[in-house]
């Protein structure tokens, strides 16, 4: 009986999760030996069901059509898990003759590929696991960066930028954009490159990394408003308080999964009520994931090699471990794929580091800017005008 080999998509997806996943196919269709590669559909619950599409037979040209889709082509999930839902896992992998399993996926799914690989081994089950980092929130531990990120950083840059070029052209209110991150501030940091190449950026950044203070915060827009009167805002959807609590409520939580109140309009009203100026607030959400447009070519191309990797390590006898991306240098920009062992990285959650964030907390560093421009690929149009 020839071996088989599993793909599971788990979390929110990204502009780049199908690109990892074509690089896996590529590399697992060299290897003759397997007689089924499949893809879980819908994450977790498809192995569960047994519900698996087999990819092995979908025409090239499909197969191709995955670089450029958002989204899972395959689907995925936040599926609640326990002792016994694992045990059935590594039964039905043992029953379809699954050896490879390849768990594509965010500190959520990293922590669901530790625990069914250690579910298998304690079984002494012959099954290899291997981990593909995905998150644009870029908060798995232990990577310089994660796929997705690259492209989630573009977007919010190039949003931000063009958000910046209307306020410039009617400086009239202060906007404030609230960015994604439910507990790391990667991609609001992010927005500080709308500021390169050319162009206005962004006036106050602020990250869940610092407890947020609504007098400061006021008192920054306040001070800003003696210089000029259009200004433009970027927080985090995660902002706290020096307490630890959301400054606005979360509509509600469910496990990890926490639906945020609406921290843009929030911090805009503060504007309007306590100093009398016009404000609004801007979301991007789901856009600023689900982007192709925008999609960083750098992001894409190393999401193709970390699924590739994850392969090609799977299939020569590699489990229990997670591709990461090791930076060899920013100039000129350099990376190499390695293995680390998936207990470092089962739900711990990578923070925005100091040396990332000015000292006033409501600004990014030349270090971050440094760092993260390579990720996003090409540089953003340049702009101009002539009002200043």
């Amino acid at each position: 009986m020839s071996d088989n080999l599993l793909i599971v998509h788990g979390g929110g997806p990204t502009a780049v999760i199908n690109a990892s996943l074509y690089g896996a196919l590529m590399e697992a269709k060299k290897h003759s030996y397997l007689d089924h590669i499949y893809g879980a559909k819908y994450g977790t619950g498809g192995i569960l069901k047994e519900n698996l599409i087999e990819l092995e037979h979908i025409p090239q040209s499909e197969l191709d059509l995955l670089l450029t889709t958002p989204g899972s082509a395959i689907g995925t999930s936040r599926d609640s898990l326990g002792t016994t839902e694992y045990a059935e896992m590594a039964e039905i992998l043992r029953k379809r003759n699954i050896k490879y399993v390849l768990f594509n996926g965010g500190n959520g799914t990293m922590d669901t590929c530790g625990k069914l690989y250690k579910t298998c081994h304690t079984q002494g089950m012959e099954i290899n696991v291997i981990g593909i980092p995905k998150t644009m929130d870029n908060d798995i531990a232990e990577t310089d960066h994660s796929p997705g990120f690259g492209s989630a950083a573009r977007y919010i840059a190039a949003s931000v930028k063009e958000v910046c070029a209307d306020v410039r052209s009617l400086p009239i209110h202060v906007v404030v954009v609230e960015a994604s991150g439910r507990d790391t501030g990667w991609i609001t940091a992010a927005s500080v490159l709308a500021g390169q190449n050319g162009g206005p950026g962004p006036d106050l950044i602020y990250l869940p990394e610092r407890p947020f203070d609504e007098k400061t915060y006021l008192d920054d827009i306040e001070r800003l408003l003696k210089k000029k009167t259009g200004i433009v805002v970027v927080a985090s959807e995660g902002l706290k308080n020096a307490a630890g609590n959301p400054i606005v409520d979360p509509i509600f939580t469910v496990g990890r999964a926490t639906y945020f109140g609406d921290v843009g309009t929030y911090l805009a009203n503060l504007v309007i009520k306590k100093l009398g100026y016009k404000a609004r607030g801007e979301k991007p959400g789901l856009l600023g994931r689900a982007s192709v447009s925008m999609q960083s070519f750098a992001d894409r191309e190393e999401a193709v090699l970390a699924g590739e990797t994850a392969c090609k390590a799977v299939l020569q006898g590699d489990s229990g471990k997670m591709v990461a991306f090791r930076r060899i240098s920013t100039i000129p920009y350099k990376i190499e794929p390695v293995l680390i062992d998936i207990d470092k990285v089962m739900l711990v959650e990578k923070k925005v580091p100091d040396e990332f964030i000015n000292a006033a907390g409501n600004g990014i560093t030349d270090a971050f800017i440094q760092w993260c421009r390579p990720l996003i690929g090409n540089g953003l149009p340049e702009m101009i005008s002539f009002t200043e």
